[in-house]
């Protein structure tokens, strides 16, 4: 799996274990919701910064989106 399906993998997991919608985490990630949904579908990557906005709004600490879920 690539890094890029990885992340998306996991701010989706995450964002949905959290009961939170792309539009809940883009406003808080002050990013657009179809942005979200494009790292969820791996068809864009984010910089670091907006990764670690939605690490934020996701409440947890920005290597979490890295993690390798099993």
């Amino acid at each position: 799996m690539k890094l890029r399906e990885r992340v998306g993998l996991n701010v989706r997991n995450l964002r949905n274990s959290r009961g939170l919608s792309q539009e809940q985490i883009a406003l808080a990630a002050e990013v657009d919701r179809s942005y979200i949904s494009e790292i969820e579908l791996a068809k864009n990557s984010a910089s670091i910064d907006v990764l670690e906005r939605i690490a934020d709004a996701l409440g947890v600490d920005p290597k979490e989106l890295f993690n390798e879920r099993g």
